[in-house]
């Protein structure tokens, strides 16, 4: 089992604050700022260019990748870090896309992240008018799924309600179909344990900001499972997914398995932040991770539910239907998480009217469970959200 209070204390947390926003941003594992410190000055500092090899700089990518893929299900060897969630979403799609020929209707749904959207939209733009980006409510993904789409995109658990699809059902409703299936585990990864290889996934991408605690702008992931790597092709083929990035090549050549899937120079210090959390991780048993996380969810739910009845649970009850956040809806959500972050207890809003908190058990306990069930009530109660202040939005909600 997990001592979840031994890790609590691993992490940076301002005094008397309740923090329930790991699933937006992670907090700063105490041990990030020495690592990084490290970084700069034992290897930047004092190696300079050599730190590529003496320091191990080079491999970082698929050596990090290696240690999530233990969270996520995945095979060894089949996860390669770098870029940014939406790049190695395009990536994906661009691989599935090709691999799937001549079908081109790519599956998702009205709750997927927005940029996950936009990117699918804007590689049908660049492949011509016979691609497809079709949309579909979350309930409805599964019938949709027919000979005529190429590959699903879907985020398995929906950034606005928490709801959570069906990956080994809709993994192999894709496959009977002659689909591929893309998975995005940003809310998923750290958040309870992910079945990749045993739900038979084709690809994933995720960002580590937000449960893996790499810090804001931390790199992202992506999964190739091992049956395609040798005939996936990038589409963003970058000198680091070369087979030989410093024969300078004047023709691309992709490296072999998931390493092709490399784009840019890798973040290194960034990556030292990440593995900082991933020491933390390697403690954590996720089997104890998930039974934690819903006691503490449905702890929050029952307790404001009781005090709170003008509020809505947007979140599903069933524990196999939800991800690590609870979200409750009102017409005046984005006033009342502000009231409420005022007093202390940091969540986040989502339009339209979505207050939404994460339970990640690493650092949130029942205790500050408590604690925010008083603050949500504090607030409603006497309307303290019915102020000029707390009505101004900001660029960041």
């Amino acid at each position: 089992m997990t001592d979840f209070a031994a890790t609590k204390a691993m992490f940076h947390l301002p005094i008397g604050m309740v923090y329930l926003d790991g699933n937006s941003l992670g907090p700063l594992p105490k041990s990030a700022a020495e690592r990084v410190a490290r970084t700069i000055t034992a290897e930047w500092g004092d190696m300079l260019i050599l730190g590529w090899n003496k320091a191990g700089w080079m491999d970082k990518p698929m050596a990090v990748g290696n240690r999530i893929a233990r969270l996520i299900g995945a095979e060894p060897g089949s996860v390669a870090m770098g870029d940014t969630l939406s790049i190695k979403v395009y990536q994906a799609l661009a691989s599935a896309l090709e691999m799937n020929a001549p079908r081109k209707v790519i599956l998702s749904d009205s709750g997927n992240f927005p940029s996950d959207l936009y990117m699918a939209q804007g590689l049908c733009r660049t492949l011509g008018p016979q691609y497809q980006l079709k949309i579909v409510a979350p309930e409805d993904v599964l019938g949709a799924i027919d000979q005529t789409v190429a590959v699903t995109m879907i985020t398995e658990v929906d950034y606005r309600t928490g709801r959570k699809h069906d990956m080994a059902a809709i993994t192999a409703r894709a496959h009977a179909m002659g689909a591929l299936t893309i998975w995005d585990l940003a809310h998923s990864a750290g958040a309870f344990p992910v079945a990749l290889a045993a739900c038979g996934a084709d690809f994933a991408c995720g960002c580590t900001y937000k449960y893996l605690n790499s810090g804001p702008g931390g790199p992202a992931f992506i999964y190739v499972a091992p049956r395609h790597q040798d005939h996936a092709r990038s589409a963003l083929s970058g000198w680091q997914g070369h087979d030989a990035p410093f024969a300078f090549d004047l023709d691309y050549r992709p490296a072999a398995g998931a390493e092709r899937m490399r784009v840019g120079t890798p973040p290194i210090l960034q990556m030292a932040a990440l593995e900082a959390s991933l020491d933390i991780w390697d403690k954590v048993d996720m089997a104890a991770l998930r039974a934690a996380s819903l006691a503490l969810s449905d702890q929050f739910i029952a307790g404001v539910e009781a005090a709170c009845p003008t509020l809505t649970l947007a979140t599903p009850r069933a524990h196999d239907q939800r991800g690590s956040q609870v979200s409750f809806r009102h017409p005046e959500g984005y006033a009342i998480m502000q009231a409420v972050i005022a007093r202390g207890v940091i969540g986040d809003f989502r339009a339209p009217d979505i207050l939404r908190f994460g339970f990640t058990p690493l650092f949130v306990d029942a205790a500050d469970v408590a604690k925010a069930v008083a603050v949500l009530a504090e607030v409603m109660e006497g309307s303290l959200w019915d102020h000029p202040d707390y009505k101004t939005r900001k660029k960041v909600t």
